[in-house]
């Protein structure tokens, strides 16, 4: 290993292992809230549509500058910074889980 780089124990790369198992539930979650909160966007732009009358330019921007509308698009913000946490989080373990196979294989000779 190189200097300044910490040996990864494999209690470690169990830790992580184990975080990978107890988040992807969460990670499930997380995604499939984002994905419905997308999707949601659809239609309440077309109920908001669907209230104002005028031209089609008029009836978009109403809907656009509507606050549930701008609710929705903070709740979609939320939505995928709450996933790219946990994916990044998830991503981070299995990469320690991989440096610690590389660790093992080169300690035994197997590179």
């Amino acid at each position: 290993m190189s200097k300044g780089l910490s040996m990864i124990t494999e209690e470690m790369a169990e830790k992580a292992n184990d975080f990978i198992r107890d988040f992807a539930e969460k990670f499930a979650h997380a995604k499939a809230e984002r994905v419905y909160l997308e999707e949601f966007k659809k239609s309440k732009k077309a109920m908001l549509f669907a209230k104002k009358n005028g031209t089609v330019a008029e009836r978009e921007n109403f809907a656009f500058a509507h606050p549930e509308y701008l609710k929705l698009i903070e709740s979609i913000r939320i939505a995928v910074e709450r996933e790219e946490t946990i994916r990044y989080q998830i991503e981070a373990a299995k990469l320690k889980i991989d440096m610690y196979r590389t660790q093992e294989s080169s300690r035994r000779g197997g590179f």
